[in-house]
């Protein structure tokens, strides 16, 4: 089973391709992923990979010169889903006074 990879300290130039190109060395790679600031476009300086032999890949690569850089190589941690933003007054009922008898002021 694949599993997903952080990759860290990415020089700002690695492209997917080459990221592959690296890890493939050492299992299958079923995907990679450079996240982009939403603002400029350009990438964060990380990556996720999702591929096979992780351990091997993390054993062989963590702390690794890639492209002039020391890259990171970790599991990838799972982050909480925070709803999608907003959530404001959701539910119903939340409004008018609390237990105290004060008014709720949102």
């Amino acid at each position: 089973m694949p599993k997903k990879l952080f990759v860290g300290n990415l020089p700002f130039s690695s492209t997917e391709e080459s990221i592959r190109n690296l890890f493939s060395q050492y299992g299958e790679v079923v995907s990679v992923k450079i996240p982009t600031d939403q603002m400029t476009g350009r990438p964060r300086g990380f990556a996720f990979v999702e591929m096979e032999n992780a351990d091997t890949a993390i054993a062989e690569l963590n702390n690794y010169s890639f492209e002039g850089r020391n890259i990171k190589v970790d599991v990838a941690q799972e982050r909480p889903r925070t709803g999608g933003g907003g959530g404001f007054n959701r539910g119903g009922g939340r409004g008018g006074r609390d237990s105290g008898g004060r008014r709720n002021s949102w």
